[in-house]
């Protein structure tokens, strides 16, 4: 209520009295802390009542409106939120579904590295019995095989180029010492 209403209130009805309170929190109602600082004396005129309501209507239909309006922003929040949990859902499951195929391909792989590592061992053996036998004919074989036959030693971490020249040397000798049936 402004100073003006007090005014024109005390001007109609001199027995009157009004006074307010200066100070008042801000989360109240600001109507309804007029009307209780309010210290009436004698009949309030219904035409001030009339418009006392009428703020206070005028002002709880802004707040629907505010809280309707806040009400829907949250719910558009909450539901953009909603499709982005599934999408990242969505990707968790496809990141898992990834991981359980790549562990099972490394589980492969171990299994493998073993095989490899047993068939390493194995052409390891070949190749030391290869050699022991070219050393074998050099020493004892006949003498149109020991001038083509050259011992070869057992490949070792950084000699791969041994193995490469013994493959040929073994099919040569394969071949001279066993030759194959023609057919016919």
């Amino acid at each position: 209520m402004g100073a003006a209403e007090s005014t024109l209130s005390s001007s109609q009805w001199p027995a009157d009295e009004i006074t307010t309170v200066s100070e008042r929190p801000e989360t109240a109602d600001p109507v309804l802390e007029k009307l209780k600082s309010l210290k009436i004396v004698s009949v309030v005129d219904p035409k001030v009542l009339l418009e006392l309501f009428s703020m206070y209507r005028e002002w709880e239909e802004d707040n629907v409106q505010k809280m309707s309006k806040r009400q829907e922003e949250i719910e558009n929040k909450i539901d953009i939120t909603d499709a982005l949990a599934a999408k990242l859902l969505q990707r968790f499951n496809y990141s898992v579904s990834a991981m359980k195929t790549s562990s099972q391909h490394l589980l492969e792989v171990h299994s493998l590295q073993v095989e490899i590592g047993e068939l390493k061992g194995r052409l390891t053996e070949v190749i030391s019995n290869c050699d022991a036998l070219c050393r074998r004919i050099c020493v004892e074989g006949p003498e149109s095989l020991r001038s083509s036959i050259k011992p070869f030693s057992v490949c070792t971490t950084g000699q791969e180029s041994n193995l490469a020249q013994a493959l040929p040397i073994c099919k040569e000798i394969r071949t001279e010492a066993y030759p194959l049936p023609k057919p016919g």
